[in-house]
This record gives C-alpha cells, structure tokens and sequence, in this order.
C-alpha cells in the first residue's frame, strides 16, 4: 500500500500534528470511535454480545436492551504560574527536551476546582490559590479523554517545588523569556552542540500550546478570580 500510494504509515499520534485542525478532529474522532468499540464488544451485565448501530454511536445488548455510549474521561491539564513564571514539567515517555502543563484525571466525585488543586499539589507540593477554566479539546489517547484546560496561580512566597517522581521525570520554573524562545523554536528534535536536546513546548494543535500562549500573552494573569 505505501508503494503504490507512495507515502507511509507513521504513529497516529504523530500524524495529527501535521494535518490542520480540521482533519486533526475528524481523524481523533475515528479513532476513539474505533477503540472505544473494540473495548466494548460484550456487555457489562449479561456477557452477551452487544450490536452497534448503523451510525456508530452507540452499541446494545439485545438480550437485555441496555444501551451502551462511548465516553470520555476528564482529565484536568493546568499551567501554573506565580506571577512572573510558569510551571512546566515532563514525563519519561515525552520526546526528548519537551515540557508540557501539569495533567491528570478527575477522580470520581470531584469537581473541577478540586481535581486541579488535588493535581498540582500531588505532582508538584504546590497550593493553588486561584484558578479560571482556559477551554477543553477531545484528545483520543490513549483511551479518549476531554482535556480541560486551567490556569492556576500559586503565591510568589509559595513556590518550592517538590516533584513526584513516580509521576513525573521533572518539573521547574520558566521564564517569560525562555518561554517566548521555545515557541519560537521551529526544530526541537535536532541535538544541540553539546548533546542534549533543546527546551521545547507541545505543537500547535495541542491544548497545552494554546495554555502557554495564553500565558507568555498575559504572564501575571490578573483576571484569575479569587
């Protein structure tokens, strides 16, 4: 197939940071469809197969009728600041030299507030003092999650961090500066002089971006409301 169309397959996740917003969507759409169905073939209750409909969205047990929905888990991605800095870190399996938003998952029965305060102080020993919602984004890996975007600010006096390592590779401070330059920074995979790869931020598509924009645009975010 990649002979005669003369092209070749490369990683999804990969692959929809080069098409434009549009196609991004619709092919992250296909993919969490797909998973989601292969996932839940039987039902939950009588074991029995259940049958998709024709459109996709939704599957049924037929000995039962129980209707089954695909999901999306929240997971809330916040960037931190304390007024003049912002607060980035990066796991074991980012690419090299790429750091991102703090992230993770809404436990049951939390509220927004809650799980990003309980994330932050988790991750990194870190109390929020004030938050506001940025915007969320579907994000089919790796089980179909609906990023919900924050920006949450620490006291200036409050800021020694304390990375947990067995969620976290690293974790620090950024200036407004050293931001601006990694936004800028058009080849994040090529190694430096000395070995090692730049600092680098997530592309475009990614709602992170969009946080760290937001941010370098309004670094001392006076609208967060108490």
């Amino acid at each position: 197939m990649e002979a005669e169309l003369r092209g070749s397959f490369i990683e999804l996740r990969k692959a929809l940071f080069r098409l434009n917003v549009k196609d991004a969507s619709l092919l992250s759409t296909a993919q969490a469809l797909l998973r989601w169905h292969d996932a839940h073939q039987f039902c939950s209750r009588s074991g029995q197969p259940t049958k998709k409909n024709v459109a996709g969205s939704k599957r049924v047990c037929p000995s039962n009728k129980i209707i089954y929905y695909p999901q999306m888990a929240p997971v809330v991605i916040t960037l931190v600041s304390d007024g003049t800095r912002c607060l980035l870190a990066r796991q074991s399996s980012f690419p090299k030299g790429m750091y991102s938003a703090l992230a993770g998952f809404c436990d049951i029965g939390e509220t927004l507030e809650e799980a990003v305060r309980r994330e932050v102080a988790e991750e990194v020993g870190l109390e929020v003092e004030r938050l506001h919602y940025s915007a969320s984004q579907h994000w089919p890996f790796p089980n179909s999650s609906l990023m919900i975007a924050c920006h949450a600010a620490v006291s200036p006096g409050q800021t020694e961090i304390q990375v947990n390592l067995r969620e976290l590779e690293a974790a620090a401070w950024f200036s407004h500066d050293e931001v601006v330059m990694a936004l800028k920074r058009n080849d994040p995979y090529t190694k430096q002089q000395n070995g090692t790869f730049p600092f680098w931020l997530p592309p475009k598509l990614a709602i992170a971006h969009q946080l760290i924009k937001e941010w370098v645009e309004k670094p001392t975010c006076p609208s967060l409301p108490a």
